[in-house]
C-alpha cells in the first residue's frame, strides 16, 4: 500500500475524521489501583497519534458514584478522583494537541446521578428552586406509577420517593433520574457546563442518548410493540413503542442552542448518539439545516447480527449527499456492543476478517470511530458472572449480553503483569488471547493488524474521494459489496468479499482501475474476506 502524498484539503477538521474512542477505566492505569485513569491515557497518546486519527473521544470521567460507570454524573465540571484531577485533564488536552490530536468528551444530559446536588435539592420538597428540574409525578389513585413507561435496564421507569410523596422518572437505572429537559433553567445549566469545557480547550462533544432528554408532558401511556417485529424481548422496555417517554419534538430547538454556542468558538464539533427504532429519522432531524449538530452516531452496525452487503448498503443509502441532509458517523464497535471480531466471524477467520473490516470502515462516507483495541483485533472476553460489573447484565443475567466483555483492559505488553495495563488486579479480567494481540508484539510484526490500520487510515486521508467524497453502491449480493467513492476528478472503487468463501467480482472495464490497497486478493479474485480499493486511471 503506497498512498500518494497528502493533498491539502479545504475542509473542517472533523469532516471525514477518524475518531478513536477511549474507555478511561480500561485504557491504562498509572497509579496501580487496577482502574485506568487520565494520566494513563496521556502516557499512551503517542500510540493513538501514531494511528493517524484526528481525535480521541473520552467516555465519561466526571465525578460519579459509578452506578453506571460514569454515565451517572454527580458533578459535570470536575474529574472523578479515580481518574485524576482537572489538572490531569488539562495535561491530557495539552499533550493531545501537541501531537495534533483533538479531544472530544462525552456529555450525559438526559439524566444525572441521584447524588447530583441538583437532584438532592429537587427531591427535598415540591417548592424549592430546582423542584421542577427533574420529572416528578403523583401516583395514580391506587398508588401505582403514573403510566406504563419502562426503564431500559428493566422494570418501570418510575421510583417512589417518600420525601415528595411522588414518583420520579428514570429511563435507565433508578440512580439516574431523568432531567426535565423542557425546563429553560435546565437547558441553561447544561449550556453553562458546555462553556466550562469549551473554555478548557476541548474540541467537541459526543452527546449521550440525546433523544431521551425530552418526553411527552402529557405522560400518555406508550403503545405496545407489534408482536411480529422480530425483536427479541428480554426486558419490559422491549414490549413498547417508545412514543411518549422520549424523542419529543422540542429537542431540535435545544440542539440549535448547543450549535450556536459551539459556533461561537473556533473549529468545534458535536455528534449525537441516537439509538432506537426511530433513529434514522431522528439522526437526520438532529443534524438538519446546518444549524443543529454536526453529525449523528447511530447503531446500524453495532447491533447488527452480521456484516453483510445488505446491511452496509442499507446503512449508507440512508445518508445521500443532498442539501439539508446531515453528515453520518459510523462505528463497528463501542463500549455498549460486543467486539465485532467475536460477533461477526469464527475465530479461525478473525485475521482476514479484521483486515477487510478495517478497509471497509475506512471506505464509508462520514466520520469513522475506532474503539480502543480495535486496531489490535481484540476479541470479546467472556466475563464470568462473579466478575460482572455491568448493572444491566447483572439484572438480566443470563439473557442480556454483558457490556463488560468489550470493556476489558487494553493489552500493552505481552509479557508484563496484567499485560502492562496495571500493576494491580484490573477491574475486569483480561482476555485469555489478548496477550498475543498486545501492542508491543504487534509493533514487532510488520504484517500485524496494527500496522495495517495505520496504512488504511493514511490511505483514507490521502484520497479526497475516500475522505469526504460521495458514495454509491455498485453491487451488493449475498457475498460481494462494491462501493464507488467520488470527489472532483477522483473515483475510487472499493470491493469487499463479506463471506468466508472465495469469490470473483470485477467491474465492467477492469483495466481502467489501478489497485491502491488490497488484502487476500489476486486481481479480481477474492479469498474469503478479501478486499481491495482501486483508483480509476487517467484522472487528475
Amino acid at each position: 500500500m503506497q498512498p500518494p502524498q497528502d493533498r491539502p484539503q479545504d475542509r473542517a477538521w472533523w469532516h471525514g475524521a477518524t475518531i478513536y474512542q477511549i474507555y478511561p477505566r480500561s485504557f491504562a492505569d498509572s497509579n496501580g489501583d487496577g482502574i485506568g485513569d487520565l494520566p494513563g491515557i496521556t502516557a499512551h497518546l503517542d500510540h493513538v497519534a501514531s494511528l493517524g486519527v484526528e481525535a480521541i473521544w473520552l467516555s465519561p470521567f466526571f465525578r460519579s458514584p459509578m452506578a453506571d460507570f460514569g454515565y451517572d454524573v454527580s458533578d459535570y465540571c470536575d474529574v472523578d478522583p479515580i481518574f485524576g484531577t482537572l489538572a490531569d485533564f488539562d495535561a491530557l488536552v495539552a499533550r493531545a494537541h501537541a501531537l495534533g490530536v483533538k479531544v472530544i468528551i462525552d456529555q450525559v444530559w438526559a439524566h444525572t446521578s441521584d447524588r447530583h446536588p441538583w437532584f438532592e435539592e429537587s427531591r427535598a420538597s415540591r417548592d424549592n428552586p430546582r423542584a421542577d428540574w427533574y420529572v416528578w409525578h403523583d401516583p395514580k389513585p391506587d398508588g401505582s406509577p403514573p403510566n406504563n413507561w419502562q426503564s431500559v435496564f428493566g422494570g418501570p421507569a418510575w421510583t417512589w420517593d417518600a420525601r415528595r410523596r411522588q414518583y420520579y422518572m428514570h429511563n435507565f437505572l433508578k440512580e439516574q433520574p431523568q432531567v426535565n429537559g423542557h425546563h429553560p433553567a435546565v437547558q441553561q445549566a447544561f449550556l453553562d457546563v458546555a462553556r466550562f469545557w469549551l473554555e478548557r480547550g476541548i474540541d467537541g462533544f459526543r452527546i449521550d442518548a440525546i433523544n431521551f432528554m425530552m418526553f411527552d408532558p402529557g405522560f400518555r401511556d406508550n403503545p405496545p410493540a407489534p408482536l411480529d417485529d422480530g425483536i427479541p424481548r428480554t426486558r419490559p422496555f422491549d414490549y413498547q413503542l417508545h412514543t411518549y417517554n422520549q424523542s419529543h419534538d422540542a429537542i431540535p430547538g435545544f440542539l440549535e442552542r448547543i450549535r450556536a454556542l459551539f459556533d461561537s468558538y473556533d473549529a468545534r464539533f458535536t455528534v449525537a448518539e441516537v439509538g432506537g427504532a426511530d433513529s434514522d429519522r431522528e439522526m437526520k432531524l438532529f443534524t438538519a439545516e446546518g444549524r443543529r449538530l454536526h453529525s449523528a452516531y447511530g447503531f446500524d452496525f453495532l447491533y447488527a447480527p452480521g456484516l453483510t452487503p445488505a446491511v452496509v448498503a442499507e446503512a449508507v443509502e440512508k445518508w445521500p449527499e443532498q442539501d439539508g441532509v446531515g453528515w453520518p458517523s459510523w462505528a463497528f464497535e463501542n463500549h455498549d456492543a460486543p467486539r465485532a471480531i467475536s460477533r461477526w466471524v469464527a475465530p479461525e477467520q478473525a485475521r482476514a476478517f479484521a483486515r477487510m473490516k478495517m478497509l471497509l470502515l475506512a471506505s464509508l462516507r462520514g466520520n469513522i470511530f475506532l474503539y480502543y483495541g480495535e486496531e489490535l483485533g481484540l476479541t470479546q472476553v467472556d466475563v464470568p458472572f462473579e466478575d460482572l460489573q455491568d448493572p444491566e447484565a447483572i439484572a438480566n443475567w443470563p439473557r442480556t449480553l454483558s457490556r463488560d466483555g468489550a470493556r476489558t483492559p487494553m493489552p500493552w505488553q505481552a509479557d508484563a503483569p496484567n499485560l502492562g495495563f496495571s500493576t494491580a488486579k484490573p477491574w475486569l479480567p483480561i482476555g485469555d488471547d489478548h496477550g498475543a494481540l498486545a501492542v508491543d508484539r504487534q509493533e514487532r510484526d510488520p504484517h500485524a493488524l496494527l500496522h495495517w490500520t495505520r496504512d488504511v487510515l493514511a490511505l483514507r486521508k490521502a484520497y479526497p474521494a475516500l475522505l469526504t467524497g460521495d458514495i454509491r453502491i455498485v453491487a451488493a449480493d449475498d457475498a460481494m459489496l462494491a462501493i464507488e467513492r467520488r470527489a472532483a476528478n477522483e473515483t475510487m472503487l472499493c470491493v469487499f468479499n463479506l463471506s468466508p468463501e472465495p469469490q470473483r467480482w470485477a467491474p465492467e472495464q477492469p483495466d481502467q482501475w489501478q489497485t491502491v490497497a488490497e488484502t487476500a486478493t489476486q486481481g479480481w479474485h477474492f479469498d474469503g474476506y478479501g478486499a481491495l480499493i482501486a483508483k480509476r486511471t487517467g484522472e487528475a
